[in-house]
């Protein structure tokens, strides 16, 4: 079955991701993507995640696809126009990459070249929207495309850790109403506060896949909660990473358990291993899969 068709099935989901080189080669991305072959569902592919240029996420999904994966090209509006954009969803379909992420991106001030010149021209509902609107076999100013229209599976992004969540309920009901058919989330860390938006958004009838990210060190869990908006890594969590011997050991363990308190609130588990792909079979492992 497809990714789209697992969806549409009831499937529980399993999802991973990759992040591109900075440079050409995909040799290593492709080697850890053979670790997870069978395990998950799909993998994503980042889209210069961190605003760092690296190889598109664009090649690197059809790499995979390539090889056999099932890809999620993540497609950010930060660095093109609608003219790009609706190019780009069409170079996805002509190389058969059908499942699309659309996400907002993070701004450039934020990476390695912080004075690049951020688009935004569209939002990521008006991105979605926009891939619908090929699907009708038109671009978005009406103009008809020459055969056989695309098709996709599009899919967004929510945060669920966010204060106040109401705004964050309002944007997944408009991505909704353009086409959006699944989301991913950002990090959670706290599977209380997660159950609370889940109960919050069980009207809305959408498979909603929770993202877990693999902390490597306790800088890095004050890292996100100093600079990522959204996240907060609890205490405890950063108390028991920072005094572990063995800091592979106790990623692990802790993503685990939060995996196995999380799978009864969502259809699905996104793992972020952030450069620690090695890693995921033991988390699905440890986590019952």
């Amino acid at each position: 079955m497809t990714f789209k068709e697992k969806l549409q099935s009831g499937k529980f989901m399993l999802t991973s991701e990759v992040g591109p080189e900075k440079g050409i080669h995909a040799d290593k991305l492709l080697a850890s993507a053979e670790l997870i072959r069978n395990r998950v569902d799909a993998i994503n592919v980042t889209d210069l995640q961190s605003a760092v240029m690296r190889l598109g996420s664009l090649t690197v999904s059809f790499f995979l696809k390539q090889k056999g994966f099932e890809p999620i090209y993540q497609l950010t509006c930060r660095d093109r126009n609608r003219l790009a954009l609706q190019s780009d969803l069409l170079s996805a379909a002509a190389l058969g990459v059908r499942n699309i992420l659309i996400a907002t991106g993070d701004h450039p001030c934020l990476g390695d070249h912080p004075q690049a010149k951020p688009v935004f021209d569209l939002d990521s509902v008006q991105l979605i929207q926009a891939a619908r609107t090929l699907e009708k076999g038109m671009d978005m100013q009406g103009n008809k495309l020459k055969g056989e229209p695309p098709e996709f599976c599009v899919g967004a992004v929510v945060n669920p850790g966010a204060e106040p969540l109401e705004p964050q309920i309002l944007k997944m009901e408009k991505k909704i109403e353009a086409g959006a058919e699944f989301f991913q989330t950002q990090a959670v860390f706290d599977a209380g506060a997660f159950e609370n938006f889940a109960s919050r958004i069980r009207h809305l009838k959408v498979p909603v896949i929770a993202g877990v990210i693999l902390l490597k060190s306790a800088s890095m869990a004050r890292y996100m909660n100093e600079h990522v908006a959204g996240i907060s890594v609890p205490e405890e969590i950063i108390a028991k990473i920072d005094s572990a011997q063995d800091k592979a050991a106790a990623s692990i363990e802790i993503a685990s358990v939060l995996i196995r308190k999380l799978k009864p609130l969502c259809r699905g588990i996104h793992i972020m291993s952030i450069g620690w792909e090695e890693m995921v079979p033991r988390v699905l492992e440890a986590s019952g899969f």
